[in-house]
């Protein structure tokens, strides 16, 4: 792979880089949830609903197996770099969809699609975020067979849910009817 500085460290480096994810997941899903009951609230309804829990049991399988994984291994640093850099993007995109974003596939009939922001220049960059950060907080700790495995796996499970999402999207909301990846 890439030759990189390494270091290894304590206990507490790979506990602070796990739990940052993980408290990160956590708020993440509490902004969901209260976005999700508003839009319900105010007309929007949900799309591909059942394909959700896959979503969660793969992300908690990830970061479970991580958890269960990590410690005692060296923490690469152009990938917890890369990983930093990911993270401004990921809020650069929450921030730019603000209060629709959701985990859940929730459409609002007649709503313009959110042009701004990252998503000038893709129909999806949250999805982009994930993949990179499914791939690269496992290859922080060079556990790379994890990386790969859950890269597998969640491209698969993106492949369906992108799907879901853009039939939804082009048949329910304004502008872009031509959306692309």
């Amino acid at each position: 792979m890439l030759e990189a500085v390494e270091i290894y460290p304590s206990v507490w480096a790979t506990a602070a880089i796990l739990a940052y994810v993980t408290l990160q997941r956590a708020v993440e899903l509490g902004i969901a949830r209260r976005n999700t009951k508003r839009l319900l609230r105010e007309g929007a309804f949900e799309v591909a609903g059942p394909q959700y829990s896959l979503l969660v049991a793969l992300h908690a399988a990830w970061l479970g197996l991580l958890w269960l994984t990590a410690f005692g291994e060296p923490i690469n640093l152009v990938f917890l770099g890369l990983f930093g850099l990911t993270q401004l993007v990921r809020f650069w995109t929450l921030a730019s969809i603000g209060r629709r974003w959701t985990t859940r596939i929730i459409v609002k009939q007649g709503e313009a699609l959110v042009t701004k922001g990252p998503y000038r220049f893709m129909a999806h960059p949250n999805y982009a975020v994930v993949v990179l950060e499914i791939f690269l907080l496992p290859a922080i700790f060079e556990l790379y067979a994890i990386a790969i495995l859950f890269s597998l796996l969640n491209a698969g499970a993106l492949a369906i849910r992108i799907q879901a999402e853009q039939r939804a999207l082009k048949k329910h909301t304004r502008g872009r009817k031509n959306l692309k990846l």
